[in-house]
């Protein structure tokens, strides 16, 4: 397995120099534990609707989805009534999935239960990122529909430190001894996250600049 450096040295030769490439991460929102229960769940609910359709036409009906689900205040959402959830499932403003539709009440519930362990954003976003895949494994446990890339890519569009094992990224991990084959098992995963956590030591670097680096390395 390469050293962080190394491959950062690739990701740069590809990208233009080092200038260019560090213009290029993405990093963690270092405010991410502040962020409030209805924007975890509006994220969420998103990357649960864009896998398997057109992000385009998520995003342009995101407005409509706000103003169904009460800007997804996880209370209303939560204990939405029959009735008012029967009339969403032929509401033109959102996208008419109706299993897909019913994770945000599955998911409302799920973040005020946090509240007993100190809140979405102490859980989620304050979760050790030395242990990530323990991060994955709850959100998959315990919540609906966040198993996968879906919970991966809620994590890092909510802001918190992550990493997407996108297929550029399985390459490089590939390339590296680091797995065989795409990471689904939990040892695979448990040898991804011993990786991040040598090349965390090795850089200084968090999840997300990381797993940006690799990405483009190859």
């Amino acid at each position: 397995m390469r050293s962080f450096d190394e491959i950062y040295a690739l990701s740069a030769d590809r990208h233009g120099g080092v200038q260019a490439l560090e213009e290029k991460l993405s990093r963690p929102d270092p405010k991410v534990t502040g962020l409030p229960e209805d924007r975890w769940l509006s994220v969420m609910t998103k990357c649960i609707f864009q896998a398997g359709f057109n992000w385009k036409v998520i995003e342009a009906k995101w407005d409509g989805f706000e103003e169904v689900f009460h800007g997804f205040d996880p209370g209303p959402c939560a204990f939405m009534p029959e009735d008012e959830f029967d009339r969403i499932l032929s509401d033109t403003r959102v996208v008419r999935n109706g299993a897909k539709l019913a994770t945000v009440r599955a998911n409302a519930a799920f973040l005020m239960e946090l509240r007993d362990e100190g809140g979405a954003g102490e859980v989620l976003g304050g979760w050790p990122s030395s242990d990530y895949i323990g991060l994955l494994d709850m959100l998959k446990k315990r919540g609906a529909r966040l198993g996968g890339m879906t919970g991966q890519y809620a994590m890092r569009f909510a802001g918190r430190d992550s990493f997407i094992l996108s297929q550029d990224v399985t390459a490089r991990l590939i390339a590296e001894g680091v797995i065989d084959k795409p990471a689904t098992s939990k040892t695979a995963l448990k040898s991804v996250q011993s990786a991040f956590n040598k090349w965390m030591q090795q850089s200084g670097r968090s999840l997300t600049e990381i797993s940006r680096v690799l990405a483009m390395s190859c």
